[in-house]
């Protein structure tokens, strides 16, 4: 069964965060590390992936993104902070 994801990008400054949906992480976070696409995350170098939550359905999962991007920031750095304290790059871990 495929599994989707939810996920929170930043850059090395932590002043952007993209989030985003994908059914495979990895290959979707080597893409915005590669400026694949020419979209916001590629714009503002947001590669660095700092949140990420896994569902079995994709509509639960584009559900979650569109509340998470309706959020202000200071929630969205509450979620973050609650399974990443640090901001470390869970893609290089």
């Amino acid at each position: 069964m495929k599994k989707f994801y939810v996920y929170i990008l930043t850059n090395y400054t932590n002043s952007v965060l993209y989030t985003g949906v994908t059914n495979d992480l990895t290959r979707r976070t080597i893409e915005h590390l590669q400026k694949i696409n020419n979209g916001f995350a590629e714009h503002y170098n947001a590669y660095k992936l700092i949140f990420a939550e896994k569902y079995d359905y994709h509509a639960d999962a584009f559900a979650r993104e569109k509340a998470i991007k309706k959020w202000r920031r200071e929630k969205k750095i509450k979620l973050i902070e609650r399974i990443n304290p640090t901001w470390a790059d869970l893609f290089k871990e």
